[in-house]
């Protein structure tokens, strides 16, 4: 697959009530990943993902993240195609950006570009 999935993301107003959930429910070994952001170590060859404070004016969501080499060329084709950007490329770290946007029916889906290969094996 040319643009895997390779992060996930769950956003929520209490970061507390959202790690201590998934950590009982599924028993997932959950770990600080920033301020307001936890992230969830992949198990059992499967993805890992994260856990995000969302703001007081954001629903609560789950967004998925494709892996791409060029996010604002990526951007432009979405756009192309009938989707609508929404967050401009952004970096997170000195290795890895990201951007957000709308498809056509609605989903918001994340990009993600990072100088490391972080595909699930």
């Amino acid at each position: 697959m040319a643009h895997p999935v390779v992060h996930w993301e769950i956003g929520g107003h209490n970061l507390e009530v959202l790690e201590d959930f998934y950590a009982k429910a599924f028993g997932w070994a959950i770990r600080e990943g920033g301020s307001g952001y936890r992230l969830a170590d992949p198990a059992d060859g499967g993805l890992g993902g994260g856990l995000m404070r969302a703001g007081k004016q954001m629903p609560p969501y789950v967004t998925v993240y494709v892996q791409v080499d060029d996010l604002q060329a990526e951007l432009k084709a979405i756009s192309d195609l009938g989707g609508t950007p929404l967050v401009p490329p952004t970096q997170i770290d000195e290795r890895m950006s990201f951007a957000l946007f709308r498809d056509p029916e609605g989903n918001i889906m994340g990009l993600l570009r990072t100088d490391e290969d972080i595909r699930p094996v």
